[in-house]
């Protein structure tokens, strides 16, 4: 079996708001959101493109088709406030019946809409999918409270829909640090619902700050092996620290891949004291299609470096 763990509300928000071409949340066989509290909860408001947990005319929920958790990336299933693994200890049971058609090739389980819902759930789907069956830590109370604009009463997405969805920039630190792409750090909507007071611009386009008090750095470089931006990165770290107590801060660059990626993890060298490659790895985890191209690599080799003096990371691997 896939397993089933806990997913912090960030990191469902990071999966959510993944990007290739188009939003990834377009691919039929990227993310299956489950909603598992009540009909009257769900209709009040759920989680974009989520699915409730129907129940049969016998009490009982009816789970997606088996053959369709198979193939999906992430399962996350969501109740209202489950934040443990262990929260609920009850048993599940597991029928079939060919007697009703609707229902012949379907897993059925009876469980009540309460804390530790999600749990078993997880526990039923886990042996039909190839990935481990993530449960949100803290339910929608808490991510909905993190995140009220990825709220809806919207049920059906049709696919132009999803393939014109505005991603929102990754969450880095929570609540703090993002980092996204230039048409999202000018969106007024955007600053607004992650409360921005601060942006660094390593594009080579100048962009406007809505916060009326905030402040921006701009480190116009241009994307190119050759460019310079190891003498930027005392400045941006220094510029990141003094203003994270004030609110949160966007890196941005034109794409935000190469040189927004470059910038943060500069940061998360210095500031949480990761080396080159638990700062990789970390950013990865926050966005999959982040790449440095190989000059910023090696400056990234080099502040680490400056920070720790020896060189921790060996970029001579295919990884880097």
């Amino acid at each position: 079996m896939a397993g089933v763990a806990l997913c912090f509300p960030r990191h469902l928000y990071n999966i959510i708001n993944q990007c290739r071409r188009f939003p990834r949340l377009s691919e039929p066989n990227y993310l299956c959101l489950l909603d598992a509290r009540t009909e009257r909860e769900f209709g009040d408001s759920h989680i974009i493109t989520a699915r409730r947990i129907e129940q049969s005319p016998t009490g009982e929920y009816l789970v997606p088709n088996p053959e369709e958790l198979g193939y999906v990336r992430y399962c996350v299933v969501y109740d209202s406030k489950t934040s443990s693994l262990d929260s609920c200890d009850c048993d599940e049971e597991e029928k079939e019946t060919d007697t009703e058609p609707a229902l012949a090739n379907s897993f059925l389980v009876s469980l009540a809409t309460e804390e530790g819902t999600s749990v078993l759930h997880g526990r039923n789907f886990e042996q039909f999918t190839r990935h481990p069956v993530l449960v949100l830590k803290g339910g929608y109370r808490r991510f909905s409270a993190y995140y009220p604009f990825l709220g809806t009463q919207k049920i059906l997405w049709m696919p132009r829909e999803l393939e014109n969805y505005q991603p929102y920039p990754v969450e880095i630190l929570p609540a703090k640090l993002y980092m996204g792409n230039f048409k999202q750090a000018c969106d007024q909507k955007i600053q607004k619902d992650l409360r921005i007071k601060a942006l660094v611009n390593v594009s080579e386009q100048p962009a406007t700050l809505f916060a009326e008090d905030g402040e921006s750095l701009h480190i116009s470089v241009p994307d190119k092996l050759e460019t310079d931006l190891f003498s930027s990165f005392p400045t941006i770290t220094h510029f990141i620290d003094a203003q994270l107590g004030r609110g949160a801060v966007l890196v941005f660059s034109s794409l935000g891949i190469s040189r927004s990626s470059t910038a943060t993890m500069a940061y998360l060298m210095h500031s949480c004291r990761f080396s080159l490659k638990g700062a990789w790895a970390y950013l990865l985890k926050c966005k999959e299609t982040m790449r440095p191209h190989r000059g910023f690599v090696e400056q990234l080799s080099a502040w680490e470096t400056q920070i720790y003096g020896s060189t921790i990371t060996d970029i001579s691997e295919p990884n880097y």
